[in-house]
């Protein structure tokens, strides 16, 4: 399948947003650069047409291989070999980190899901370390990862971001967005953006549950648990526990996030709310996973993985997300099956119910307006 190529960052645009406007001047100058210099990628991505460069150098293992770049600070991809597949660990927990987390990934979907690599097809996982200075955000290319390494140049006092490789679940996150790009390839606008969004919070969440082997009651359900410092009054960017209380603070603000349809954000900023709206599907998988108790990957996150790999398509909505969860669910386990009635049970807990007519976004309303459709990619 041809895939979009967007640059699919794990910093929320609306977070930046707000350094830039309640920041000292340095986490300002920070900010600004990292939203500029992410707006920059979008931009050269955008002017590549077709996937097909990427595809053809896309090289099959059939293993487990990896690949650590360090780009020392500049911004040529991918930066300077540093650890390969079996290399022994490097004296930089960045690489480290890139290394060990794009393994444990890999390990959740070959193990639990059957899938090898990204691609289902052995892809090589690239990671680059090292992104420029100061660049507070990790992103997909379409290719493979980068990260920056936040705050780190900055005196102690104003730091608000550690390095991007400290969080298994936004390695985990990013990677998953691979693997949307290969399967249902959600485009990145609307709801169909907020789903990509929550499909690489679901996985990101599951790989740590899985490295630490915790059950669904156990686990934390933050994402970017680790990457904000002390000076941050905060848990992480999101819960999919708690939509909307990872984060209240002076400089970056208040969590956006909505848990139910009827605090559903109607926004043509972040590509119609994302990075803010993906809160209703995350809440609906948690709630779902809680349901069924035991580890989150087996049963949750094999239905989700069949409704991303099997159903969803590039403009499904929360509406057909729910249908399409609840039928693989049914064919899983069983029609009335009690993973099935879970997976209602988690969607009703949002305010959308099985075969019901939940709104869509507010992109699609204003060009359904007008009579046109949304572009293809962002």
């Amino acid at each position: 399948m041809h895939a979009h190529h967007s640059i699919l960052c794990i910093t929320p645009p609306h977070m930046l947003q707000e350094i830039v406007r309640n920041g000292s001047p340095t986490q300002r100058d920070i900010a600004l650069q990292t939203l500029i210099t992410s707006e920059q990628i979008r931009g050269q991505r955008r002017v590549m047409k077709s996937m097909a460069a990427f595809m053809a150098t896309a090289v099959p293992s059939g293993n487990k291989e990896r690949a650590i770049y360090d780009v020392k600070n500049g911004t040529q991809l991918p930066g300077t070999l540093v650890r390969g597949e079996g290399d022994p660990a490097s004296s930089d927990p960045a690489v480290n980190e890139a290394y060990d987390g794009s393994g444990v990934t890999y390990d959740l979907f070959f193990d639990i899901y059957g899938r090898n690599s990204i691609n289902n097809n052995g892809l090589k996982l690239e990671s680059n370390v090292h992104y420029q200075k100061g660049y507070d955000n990790a992103f997909w290319d379409g290719k493979q990862m980068v990260y920056g390494d936040g705050d780190e140049d900055l005196p102690v006092a104003e730091r608000l971001f550690n390095r991007f490789t400290i969080s298994l679940d936004i390695i985990a996150h990013e990677l998953t967005h691979g693997v949307t790009q290969y399967e249902a390839n959600l485009a990145y606008w609307d709801q169909a953006g907020a789903l990509n969004e929550s499909m690489s919070d679901v996985y990101g969440s599951l790989v740590k549950q899985y490295q630490r082997k915790q059950t669904a009651s156990e686990a934390d359900w933050i994402i970017g648990e680790g990457l904000f410092t002390s000076n941050v009054n905060g848990v992480g960017i999101r819960t999919m526990k708690a939509p909307g209380t990872a984060y209240n603070d002076p400089v970056l603000g208040k969590d956006p996030q909505p848990a139910h349809m009827k605090d559903y954000v109607r926004t043509v900023e972040d590509n119609g709310g994302v990075h803010i709206n993906s809160g209703v599907p995350n809440h609906a998988f948690y709630v779902t996973a809680l349901e069924l108790g035991g580890n989150a990957w087996e049963k949750a996150g094999r239905i989700w993985y069949k409704t991303l790999t099997d159903k969803l398509q590039e403009r499904s909505t929360f509406q057909q997300a729910c249908d399409l969860t609840y039928e693989a669910a049914g064919e899983l386990y069983g029609v009335n099956s009690l993973e099935q009635q879970a997976v209602k049970k988690g969607w009703d807990a949002v305010g959308i119910t099985i075969g019901g007519d939940a709104p869509t976004g507010c992109l699609s309303t204003i060009l359904g307006i007008f009579g046109m459709k949304a572009p293809a990619e962002n």
